[in-house]
């Protein structure tokens, strides 16, 4: 326990005061000024301090209202000494931050009990700023492995593809982390898989399942999987990824591939939203791709349907996850499907326009200035 400091600048006080805290163990140190209490009191830091309100030069209330706002002594126990018994006198004292009275003259029995209750309070004080701190120092520990993880999960995003078919994508999770994941590669010469999914829920309950989906995927471990074939695709991470076997988590997806030869493209849904193909069509201008499916992992026995796609050229393929429109507009309105098909085909106009900018600007019109939910985006540009 810190020592106990009394500040007075009566000797005889001071004697009295030392001498019988000195018989109950306490350490004591004595200041004849409210000048030297206050510079004693940030050399040492008090676990209390007993000070005289009436005193030449400081006065109590002056080194009261100096050792409150000296950050360090914030929790010291802090005894005013005085005749005064009004009850303005006491307010006064409570507003410079006294915690506490001592009436004189001095009554020994009641000196002691108040400086025990004084030094229970400022243990509690210090216990709860030790826990403060602590905390503290674990929400920024968790917060650098946050960022470390989503750094890796990051990593696992694929980069741009250019040329006669070009891709480009963007992630944006609602916090550090977040439950969707996209790739997209070529599984030879002429077919190219796209996919998107969305794991239910936020943070690292959604992106560990999220990232081990993308792995599984990619390491292609699993078994009966037929790439080329939407519905094999879904049927078979279904039957890996049951939600009663994975913490209640579900995901829904998206999943085509696309033959260069003929410009097919057959895809397939699992409760995810719809793929929007933009054409050269007058009639279509705007053709959205989904397939009947229930999200992945609830039911066991969902049966997948996939359909196929006569891709023109100078189309533009769009996949997403709902966080890109299910957000309050900056009108009060919650966005939809159908508000975002009109956004989207309007960005689209512009031949030069980023992923990036795109996000950008459709975050634009959120009354927030952000997405409520994980946010991705993937652009196909078909050339030829």
């Amino acid at each position: 326990m810190a020592p106990i400091l009394i500040i007075d600048d009566d000797p005889v006080i001071q004697i009295v005061l030392k001498r019988t805290l000195q018989e109950q163990n306490y350490e004591v140190i004595t200041a004849r000024s409210g000048e030297e209490g206050v510079m004693m009191a940030k050399s040492i830091c008090p676990s209390l301090i007993i000070c005289d309100w009436l005193m030449d030069g400081m006065d109590g209330l002056e080194v009261c209202r100096q050792i409150k706002a000296t950050t360090e002594l914030s929790t010291t126990f802090f005894i005013l000494l005085t005749s005064r018994s009004e009850i303005k006198d006491r307010v006064e004292g409570l507003d410079a931050g006294a915690d506490d009275f001592l009436t004189k003259p001095i009554d020994v029995a009641e000196l002691k009990a108040r400086v025990r209750a004084g030094l229970r309070l400022y243990q509690s004080a210090e216990d709860m700023k030790k826990l403060a701190a602590d905390l503290q120092t674990q929400k920024q520990q968790m917060e650098a492995e946050l960022l470390e993880a989503a750094e890796y999960v990051r990593s696992l995003l694929p980069m741009p593809i250019i040329g006669e078919i070009s891709i480009d994508s963007q992630f944006l999770p609602s916090r550090q982390l977040g439950g969707d994941c996209f790739d997209y590669f070529w599984l030879d010469p002429d077919h190219l898989v796209v996919y998107l999914l969305d794991v239910s829920g936020h943070g690292l309950g959604a992106a560990l399942p999220s990232a081990i989906i993308q792995n599984a995927l990619r390491s292609q471990s699993l078994p009966d999987l037929d790439f080329h074939r939407p519905t094999s695709v879904l049927r078979v991470l279904n039957e890996a990824f049951q939600m009663n076997e994975r913490n209640s988590r579900y995901f829904t997806m998206w999943y085509g591939v696309y033959h260069r030869q003929t410009k097919i493209l057959t895809y397939a849904s699992a409760g995810h939203p719809a793929a929007l193909l933009i054409t050269n069509e007058e009639t279509l201008p705007v053709k959205p791709l989904k397939t009947r499916g229930s999200p992945i992992g609830v039911f066991a026995e969902s049966i997948f349907t996939e359909d196929t796609y006569l891709v023109q050229t100078g189309s533009t393929l769009y996949i997403f996850s709902d966080g890109i429109y299910e957000f309050t507009t900056a009108s009060g309105q919650m966005g939809d499907m159908q508000g975002f098909i009109t956004n989207i085909a309007i960005l689209n106009r512009s031949a030069n326009i980023n992923v990036k900018e795109i996000l950008d600007s459709i975050c634009k019109t959120s009354a927030s200035g952000h997405f409520d939910d994980d946010c991705s985006l993937v652009r196909i540009k078909f050339s030829t």
